[in-house]
């Protein structure tokens, strides 16, 4: 299995420099509309785990203190030179979404765009966004997901060995995910190539909620 923590490293170090050219114009629109789901409101305590370098910055309010960290360091290096440019205040750091260095319940939203489907344990990436987020707290998902219907069927999985070392995995199912986290999804929007992905809003379960 090549889906590792020391390969997302390399890999994404690799990508970095050309990164933006794939994604920027190709997922703009989707982050918007991930991030208009969110209900912002002034001074909030944002995070963005796996920021790469940076392309959700745009679509951010202003007034909010806003944190990111990304796996990669040259990831981290374009996202700071990138809010240089815009003229925002953002806290990057590098680090693991896995092992995220800030206190439980610290922050007000908690942004996963294009990471869990390359996370090596995505169950584990989200229990650290769960541990953060405040009872109250928001968490935007944007990304590509499996149908929650089914399972991926076996071709699907045998496709899988290669797109997930070299891109992303493609049989992740997004419900089973972020319930088995603690969380309940409010708001789960197609934003591109059909339901192939998806922008979810979800917030902590409740007790009543399962």
């Amino acid at each position: 299995m090549l889906n590792t923590t020391a390969w997302n490293r390399i890999r994404y170090g690799l990508y970095a420099p050309v990164y933006d050219l794939v994604a920027e114009r190709a997922f703009r629109a989707a982050r918007r509309r991930a991030l208009a789901q969110v209900d912002w409101r002034p001074g909030m305590r944002v995070l963005l785990v796996g920021a790469g370098t940076g392309l959700d910055l745009p679509w951010l309010p202003r007034d909010i203190e806003l944190h990111a960290t990304d796996l990669a360091p040259r990831m981290v290096r374009r996202l700071v030179h990138r809010a240089e440019r815009l003229g925002r205040d953002v806290q990057a750091e590098t680090m693991d979404a896995e092992r995220l260095d800030y206190p439980d319940g610290h922050f007000d939203v908690v942004v996963m765009h294009l990471i869990l489907a390359v996370m090596p344990d995505p169950a584990r990436g989200l229990a650290e966004a769960h541990r953060v987020l405040r009872g109250e707290g928001q968490l935007c998902v944007m990304d590509k997901f499996q149908a929650d219907a089914r399972p991926a069927s076996l071709p699907r999985r045998g496709l899988n060995l290669l797109t997930s070392a070299i891109a992303t995995d493609i049989t992740r199912q997004a419900r089973p995910l972020l319930a088995s986290a603690g969380f309940t999804i409010e708001q789960d929007t197609p934003v591109m190539m059909g339901t192939l992905f998806r922008a979810l809003l979800a917030c902590k379960a409740r007790p009543a909620d399962g």
